[in-house]
Formats: C-alpha cells, sequence, structure tokens
C-alpha cells in the first residue's frame, strides 16, 4: 500500500476533567474511505476537530504527505487540503448558497466587488454534482436541513481538498440523496482523495468503509482493513461488551386516552394559503409510543412545534390532555398544560451552550428553584444529580458547560430538562440523531420507562427500524398530511413506505 496522505500519531488532547483522546493514531490512504467509529464520548470529534485545525492537540504530530505539519487555525488545514462537514450545519441563513459555499474565497471584480456572475457560476458548477436544484442565489435560510447539509459538503469540494472529513453526513438526508452522497463518494475515491468518514449506521460502514478505526474511551482499541470487522465485532469493541443483536420494546399501552390532537395546521407565513401542516388528528393513550414516520418534507417537525405553540399566529387546531381542550399559543401554555418537546436540533434550539449541565437541566422550570430572585443552587444540583444518574450523563461535573460535551451526551441533558418538567406528553423529535449504537440503547430503554411511568410519547424519527421497535402505533405523513396509521403488529417496512411516499 502507498504511502499515508494523512497520519496522527499519538494524539493527546485533554479538556478539564476529562482525557478526551489519549495517544490515538490513525493513517489514511488517499483513494480510500476511513471510518472512524465509537461511542459519543469516544474522541471521534475531538479527532476530527484536531485534524481540521479547529482544536490543537496538547501532544502528538500530524503529517501530510510524511511531512509534519501544525495548524493554527482551519484556514491552515485547508491549505494543506483537508476539509470537514460537520455534522451540526455551520451555514450563514441570511447568505445566499453561492456565498456560503466560497465565503471568504469570492471571485472580485477589478474594482474589488465581488463578481456575483463569476460566484454563481462556479457554485453552480459543484452544485451539479450534488443537488442541481438548489439555486446559487437563493438564501440558504431558505432550504432544507437535508439542503443545507448539502451545500456545506459543496463548500468543502470547493477547495479541491485531498483529506475530506464526514461527520455523520446522511443524518438529515433521504435514502435517495444519501444514494447521491454515495455516488460521490465513490467519485472521490477515483480521483485519488481520501475521506474520513464519522457514522453511527452500520450499514453505511459495509457499504462505504475501506478501513476502520475504533475509539473507546479516548484510546484507539482497534484499526483495520473494514473486511476484518463484523458489525457485531465493532460493537463490541465500541461498547466494551457483548450487547443484544436487537432492542426489546415491550408496549406499556393502556386504554385510557391521554392526548388528543384535532385538526392541527400550520399556514405558510409567506404564502398563507398554502399549508405546511394540513389538518392532521391523532391519538395517544397512557403508556402508549406513538411513532410518527416520513421522508423528508413530510413536515413532522412542523406539526410537533405548531402542537408546543412555537407557530402562534400561524398554527391552529384543538389539543386535549385528560379531558381538558386547549391550544397553546407559547411554549409556556403548553409546558404548564403538560406537554414538553425534545427538538431536533439539540445545539440551536435544546440546550444554551455556554452553560452548565446543571443550568440546561433546570432552565425549563426555574422558577421551583427561585424564591426572591434567589436560586436555590444546592436544589437545583441534587435534581441535576438524579438525572446524571438516572439518564448516564457522561460528565465530570454537573457544572461543566455543554458546549464541551459530546453530541450524545448533549442530547442526554436535553431530555432531563424537558423530563424536569414532569410532562404527560412527551414530544420527541429524532431523539437518537448522531447517537452512538450503546447511547441509542440507553435511550431507547429511558423511553421504555417513560411509557412505563404512564406518559404518552410521540416519537419523531427517521430511522424506519427505529420507529417499528418502539413504536405501539406507526403514523405516517408526507407532504404536511397524514397519509396513513398502523397498530405495531400490522405495520410493515413496505407498507410505511408505501404511505410515505408522494
Amino acid at each position: 500500500m502507498e504511502r499515508p496522505i494523512l497520519q496522527a500519531v499519538n494524539i493527546t488532547k485533554v479538556f478539564p476533567g476529562v482525557r478526551a483522546l489519549d495517544g490515538v493514531s490513525i493513517d489514511v490512504y488517499p483513494g480510500r474511505v476511513h471510518a472512524v467509529v465509537g461511542e459519543n464520548g469516544a474522541g471521534k470529534s475531538t479527532l476530527m476537530n484536531i485534524l481540521a485545525g479547529v482544536l490543537k492537540p496538547d501532544s502528538g504530530q500530524i503529517y501530510i504527505d510524511g511531512q509534519p505539519v501544525c495548524f493554527s487555525s482551519p484556514k491552515d488545514a485547508q491549505q494543506a487540503g483537508i476539509a470537514i462537514i460537520f455534522q451540526e450545519l455551520s451555514v450563514i441563513d441570511v447568505l445566499s448558497v453561492a456565498e456560503n459555499i466560497y465565503l471568504g474565497r469570492e471571485p472580485l471584480k477589478a474594482v474589488g466587488l465581488i463578481d456575483r456572475d463569476k460566484l454563481n457560476s462556479m457554485a453552480a458548477s459543484i452544485l451539479a454534482r450534488l443537488d442541481p436544484g438548489i439555486k446559487p442565489d437563493e438564501l440558504v435560510g431558505n432550504l432544507r436541513v437535508a439542503q443545507q447539509q448539502i451545500v456545506e459538503i459543496a463548500r468543502a469540494l470547493s477547495i479541491n481538498a485531498r483529506v475530506i472529513i464526514m461527520d455523520e453526513p446522511t443524518s438529515a438526508l433521504t435514502a435517495q440523496e444519501t444514494r447521491a452522497l454515495f455516488d460521490l463518494i465513490y467519485d472521490l475515491k477515483r480521483q485519488g482523495v481520501a475521506v474520513i468518514y464519522i457514522t453511527h449506521r452500520m450499514e453505511e460502514l459495509q457499504e462505504l468503509a475501506d478501513d476502520i478505526t475504533v475509539l473507546r474511551d479516548g484510546k484507539r482499541v482497534a484499526t483495520g482493513p473494514a473486511s476484518e470487522f463484523t458489525i457485531q465485532k465493532l460493537i463490541q469493541l465500541m461498547i466494551g461488551r457483548d450487547v443484544e443483536d436487537s432492542f426489546k420494546f415491550v408496549s406499556r399501552a393502556t386504554k385510557k386516552l391521554i392526548f388528543t390532537a384535532k385538526n392541527i395546521n400550520l399556514r405558510d407565513p409567506q404564502r398563507h394559503y398554502k399549508k405546511i401542516v394540513d389538518d392532521v388528528s391523532f391519538e395517544v393513550h397512557e403508556g402508549e409510543v406513538l411513532g410518527v414516520f416520513g421522508l423528508l418534507g413530510a413536515r413532522r417537525t412542523e406539526l410537533l412545534e405548531t402542537i408546543f405553540g412555537l407557530h402562534p399566529r400561524f398554527g391552529s387546531g384543538d389539543l386535549c390532555i385528560n379531558g381538558r381542550w386547549f391550544f397553546p399559543r407559547c411554549p409556556r401554555e403548553a409546558i404548564e398544560a403538560g406537554l414538553a418537546l425534545a427538538p431536533e436540533d439539540r445545539k440551536g434550539a435544546g440546550l444554551v451552550l455556554e452553560m452548565s449541565v446543571c443550568e440546561n437541566t433546570t432552565l425549563a422550570v426555574l422558577d421551583q428553584f427561585t424564591r426572591i430572585g434567589l436560586i436555590n443552587r444546592r436544589a437545583e444540583g441534587e435534581v441535576t444529580m438524579g438525572f446524571v444518574k438516572r439518564m448516564g450523563i457522561k460528565t465530570p461535573s454537573i457544572y461543566q458547560k455543554v458546549r464541551n460535551l459530546s453530541g450524545g451526551t448533549q442530547q442526554k441533558v436535553v431530555l432531563a430538562k424537558w423530563l424536569s418538567t414532569k410532562p404527560k406528553v412527551l414530544l420527541l423529535d429524532e431523539p437518537t440523531r448522531g447517537i452512538d449504537v450503546n447511547a441509542r440503547r440507553e435511550i431507547y430503554q429511558l423511553i421504555g420507562e417513560f411509557a412505563a411511568s404512564g406518559m404518552g410519547i410521540v416519537l419523531v424519527s427517521s430511522d424506519l427500524p427505529e420507529v417499528m421497535v418502539l413504536s405501539d402505533r406507526i403514523m405516517v405523513m408526507c407532504e404536511g398530511r397524514k397519509t396513513a396509521e398502523f397498530s405495531a403488529c400490522e405495520a410493515t417496512a413496505e407498507k410505511i413506505m408505501e404511505a410515505a411516499l408522494p
């Protein structure tokens, strides 16, 4: 095998109270996909941020083509031919697609102004390889999440990178968009580009990976050709113990009706005659998990947001919890009625990143710990510690800023925050997005515990097997409308997908 294009040797990185990386090494070869796997908190993101120049290692060395390099910024890494596509989108909503792709590298006219025609032309040539339907002059804020992620990929391709790091790039993509991405990766391989690929989806490893490195607790525990690893072996390496082949979910649903949503509508703010959510109705029983499945554009997230009072001007309908009818005009009204929403975007909507685990956990119920303007920190800490132990939140301290935690741990803090409100109905929007295998199973178990306590749960997920495993009933949406509903015993993947297609 030829010389590695990128090497990281004995990389160590320590944050306050946490050794994120402990002597990790990795060799990346041109024209090959090197998958990096591990639980949340294993050190994957830290390693990728070091390779991309976002963080500096405390010790260790990076080599490009056998030559030692030192990155002081992401720009240094880009100039060396390394680009990264983060799982959490970093696009700027108020700029156009082309401006996002070439931000800081815009072509200029002789007078120093941006050459818009050339800028859009350059962007269009890259977008043609990914999604020709995305227009270079369109505002990124008007795009769907999956389209925004494609803009991120286009940005990486625009620097002619020799190494592209992809962190969970398919997490917000449809099956068709995922296939297009895979085809692009194969094309990049043929051009000699190296791809470092982080994913929790085992089927993606089987299809894409040439080499695999497994991290656990900040250390490299295995590396080698993908052919040497079975899925079961990978899971064992990632968590350090054997696991069952599948999660066994036991229904806790009763016949008591706890929640009714009737004729939920959401009008388009720009075009009031158009409905984003169109007359959706459903019921949830005590202890029941209602799964909501749909493809991109099904408007499942918008349905949950409308129910939670996030669109008071344009949303309408009727809700009932334990016999009391209402429709919230703000999230506070929804919370007081017994609703809680764990949002899909944990960093943007679920957490305050500069606040601690403790502060985030109690944020929605802070009034319970406040008297004459003073917060009872002891009581606040005791409640937080209860959630840390119950949910297995990996943090050196409840006063650690959530910004410094892994994605999976951040997601658990989001759940803890909303569970602290003691909801009767819990709305979960993609609760396992970006979660590793073991943490996913822990979330599944927690959902089962929530249901066993009598809580009604509405679970939105793009993972069809997940919906089928966890749900007592499954509601299918397509383009803002409810198209089907199945009991767990009658639901099949074929029936669900047929109902989800336009």
